[in-house]
């Protein structure tokens, strides 16, 4: 099948969290918002149930991956899972977790074997699979495993993605303590090759420009404020124009996200979470997409959790994984499994 004719595959996420009524909001407004065909992998009963509760009338039919565009239209096609769900909204469960597992394992199969263009992934709440003895990270970690079960090692990179920005963090979920010394010339080189590699291949840029922040204020100010943007980020942005990537940087980190810098680069590598997250949920709050690049597969969810409390309540807005679903499809239609 081509990229066009594979469906997109929802993973569960977590049953307690707002992921269910997000999909099935999404399902009810797929011509509103012209959203591709998708399934979800969980267990129908539960989304049933979800549906009942907040009074919305959703028709949910379990299929087969070759289903799912000839019911996409008149019901929400569910790919059906072995573990059952019992799942209460706001009431997360380590009970739940082999049914949270399952759906991305799964999901990663179908996609890894051709049925399936892309995954998009309901949140999940961490500490939930923790409790039921989950040994990654998280989800990214989690995905990059499953790819490397073919024998390569994969680097998994975040980038945040919103048609007004789009930023990565060079290093993610660590103390601001820790940074410094996970910060290196070889990470943000390696950082700075995914991401135009993919922007290329999968957004289909020509010559991807990339904006490197620097660590410290004002990228250190020729060294009163810190050496590691002179020692450590500038011999990358070095690096990274020796292979041909339209890099610049270190740049003052305060003065790169606003509406006319923005016009300079196609995508902005932070050193650290919050730098890279804060410019992107104030511009897109709503809107903005999680891609995992450096995989042999399109991943998207969307960038927010699990929301345990407004969950069960219909109120959470979609706007999110309907962007997510709109660029897995996008990136997924011409991608090439693995």
């Amino acid at each position: 099948m081509t990229g066009l004719e594979r469906p997109l595959l929802l993973s569960q996420g977590d049953p307690a969290g707002i992921g269910p009524e997000l999909t099935l909001q999404a399902w009810l407004r797929r011509e509103q918002d012209s959203l591709p065909p998708f399934a979800v992998l969980t267990d129908p009963g539960q989304l049933e149930q979800t549906a009942r509760n907040l009074g919305w009338a959703v028709p949910i039919k379990p299929v087969e991956p070759s289903q799912v565009a000839s019911t996409f239209p008149h019901a929400l096609p569910v790919l059906p899972l072995s573990a059952q769900v019992c799942a209460e909204a706001g009431k997360p469960d380590p009970a739940s977790a082999p049914s949270v597992i399952e759906s991305i394992e799964r999901a990663v199969q179908l996609v890894r074997s051709g049925e399936a263009s892309a995954v998009v992934t309901n949140p999940i709440a961490k500490h939930v699979l923790y409790d039921a003895g989950f040994r990654h990270p998280g989800h990214t970690e989690f995905l990059a495993a499953l790819a490397g079960q073919d024998g390569n090692a994969y680097h998994p990179v975040m980038m945040l993605w919103s048609e007004e920005l789009a930023v990565v963090p060079v290093t993610v979920h660590i103390p601001v303590s820790s940074v410094p010394a996970a910060l290196t010339t070889e990470l943000i080189v390696l950082t700075g090759r995914i991401v135009a590699r993919e922007l290329k291949e999968r957004f289909g840029l020509a010559d991807p420009r990339l904006a490197l922040a620097g660590l410290n204020p004002h990228a250190g100010e020729g060294g009163a404020m810190g050496m590691e943007d002179q020692a450590v980020i500038l011999p990358a942005v070095m690096a990274l124009r020796a292979e041909g990537i339209a890099a610049a940087g270190p740049l003052p980190a305060d003065t790169m996200f606003h509406a006319r810098a923005r016009k300079g680069y196609d995508a902005a590598l932070a050193m650290y979470h919050d730098q890279a997250l804060i410019p992107i949920k104030t511009i897109a709050f709503d809107e903005a997409v999680n891609v995992t690049l450096g995989l042999p597969f399109v991943r998207t969810s969307p960038d927010h959790g699990t929301a345990f409390d407004i969950a069960g309540k219909g109120i959470a807005r979609p706007d999110s994984l309907m962007a997510a679903i709109k660029l897995a499809a996008r990136l997924g239609a011409g991608a090439q499994t693995s």
